[in-house]
Protein backbone atom coordinates (compact mmCIF):
# COMPACT_ATOMS: atom_id res chain seq x y z
CA UNK A 1 0.00 0.00 0.00
CA UNK A 2 1.51 3.23 -1.24
CA UNK A 3 2.44 5.86 1.93
CA UNK A 4 -0.41 7.65 3.14
CA UNK A 5 0.64 11.21 2.17
CA UNK A 6 0.77 9.42 -1.48
CA UNK A 7 -3.38 8.18 -1.15
CA UNK A 8 -4.18 11.91 0.31
CA UNK A 9 -5.63 15.11 -1.29
CA UNK A 10 -6.10 18.52 0.12
CA UNK A 11 -9.89 19.86 -0.22
CA UNK A 12 -10.15 23.80 -0.28
CA UNK A 13 -13.60 25.62 -0.45
CA UNK A 14 -15.64 23.68 2.37
CA UNK A 15 -18.23 25.68 3.64
CA UNK A 16 -16.82 26.58 7.05
CA UNK A 17 -19.46 26.85 10.08
CA UNK A 18 -22.59 25.95 8.41
CA UNK A 19 -23.21 22.39 9.66
CA UNK A 20 -21.66 20.43 12.42
CA UNK A 21 -17.98 19.17 12.06
CA UNK A 22 -18.99 15.59 11.85
CA UNK A 23 -21.72 16.18 9.34
CA UNK A 24 -19.30 17.87 6.84
CA UNK A 25 -17.54 15.58 7.24
CA UNK A 26 -19.92 13.06 6.39
CA UNK A 27 -20.75 14.84 3.32
CA UNK A 28 -16.93 14.80 2.20
CA UNK A 29 -17.03 11.40 2.42
CA UNK A 30 -19.94 10.54 0.16
CA UNK A 31 -18.43 12.84 -2.45
CA UNK A 32 -15.72 10.98 -2.62
CA UNK A 33 -17.04 8.14 -2.46
CA UNK A 34 -19.31 8.14 -5.48
CA UNK A 35 -17.73 7.57 -9.30
CA UNK A 36 -19.48 10.53 -10.64
CA UNK A 37 -16.97 12.42 -8.86
CA UNK A 38 -14.04 9.77 -10.27
CA UNK A 39 -14.02 8.73 -6.24
CA UNK A 40 -13.19 5.52 -4.47
CA UNK A 41 -12.98 3.64 -1.25
CA UNK A 42 -12.45 6.75 1.93
CA UNK A 43 -9.96 5.76 4.35
CA UNK A 44 -10.16 8.99 6.29
CA UNK A 45 -11.30 12.72 6.24
CA UNK A 46 -9.29 15.00 8.47
CA UNK A 47 -11.68 17.85 9.03
CA UNK A 48 -11.33 20.49 10.37
CA UNK A 49 -8.30 21.45 10.03
CA UNK A 50 -5.90 24.09 10.94
CA UNK A 51 -6.88 25.73 7.92
CA UNK A 52 -10.06 27.43 7.74
CA UNK A 53 -12.37 25.68 5.04
CA UNK A 54 -9.57 23.14 4.35
CA UNK A 55 -10.10 19.99 4.82
CA UNK A 56 -7.55 16.55 4.04
CA UNK A 57 -9.04 13.07 2.58
CA UNK A 58 -7.22 9.67 2.22
CA UNK A 59 -8.00 7.15 -0.24
CA UNK A 60 -7.47 3.25 0.35
CA UNK A 61 -5.76 3.49 -3.21
CA UNK A 62 -3.95 5.40 -4.74
CA UNK A 63 -4.98 5.73 -8.23
CA UNK A 64 -8.36 7.11 -7.20
CA UNK A 65 -6.42 10.33 -5.82
CA UNK A 66 -5.04 10.12 -9.98
CA UNK A 67 -8.66 9.90 -10.86
CA UNK A 68 -10.23 12.67 -8.45
CA UNK A 69 -7.36 15.03 -9.42
CA UNK A 70 -8.22 14.39 -13.44
CA UNK A 71 -12.26 15.35 -12.91
CA UNK A 72 -12.36 19.15 -13.62
CA UNK A 73 -14.57 20.29 -11.33
CA UNK A 74 -15.77 19.13 -8.11
CA UNK A 75 -18.92 20.26 -7.03
CA UNK A 76 -19.50 19.91 -3.07
CA UNK A 77 -23.66 18.81 -3.24
CA UNK A 78 -25.92 17.91 -0.64
CA UNK A 79 -29.43 18.18 0.45
CA UNK A 80 -28.36 19.63 3.86
CA UNK A 81 -26.31 22.43 2.55
CA UNK A 82 -28.46 25.00 0.74
CA UNK A 83 -26.75 25.29 -2.26
CA UNK A 84 -23.47 23.63 -4.04
CA UNK A 85 -20.11 24.90 -3.16
CA UNK A 86 -17.02 24.34 -5.81
CA UNK A 87 -14.17 22.35 -4.35
CA UNK A 88 -10.43 23.09 -5.23
CA UNK A 89 -8.67 19.45 -5.38
CA UNK A 90 -4.97 19.42 -5.04
CA UNK A 91 -2.07 16.73 -4.36
CA UNK A 92 -1.23 16.48 -0.86
CA UNK A 93 2.30 17.65 -0.19
CA UNK A 94 4.87 18.50 2.85
CA UNK A 95 4.73 21.96 2.26
CA UNK A 96 0.76 22.64 1.06
CA UNK A 97 -0.37 24.47 4.07
CA UNK A 98 1.16 28.28 2.97
CA UNK A 99 0.18 26.91 -0.69
CA UNK A 100 -2.94 26.23 -0.27
CA UNK A 101 -3.67 29.53 1.79
CA UNK A 102 -1.86 31.99 -1.02
CA UNK A 103 -3.02 30.39 -3.52
CA UNK A 104 -6.75 29.15 -2.81
CA UNK A 105 -8.11 30.02 0.43
CA UNK A 106 -7.21 34.18 0.17
CA UNK A 107 -9.02 33.92 -3.64
CA UNK A 108 -11.97 32.24 -2.09
CA UNK A 109 -12.80 34.81 0.69
CA UNK A 110 -12.10 37.70 -1.49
Amino acid sequence: QAAKSARTVVIAGVPDGLLHDDVMTDILVIHFQMSKNNGGDVEEVLYPTMEKGVAYVTFEDQEVVESVLKKEEHRLEDKRLSRYYPLKVTRYCEHVSAFVIYLVVLPLLG
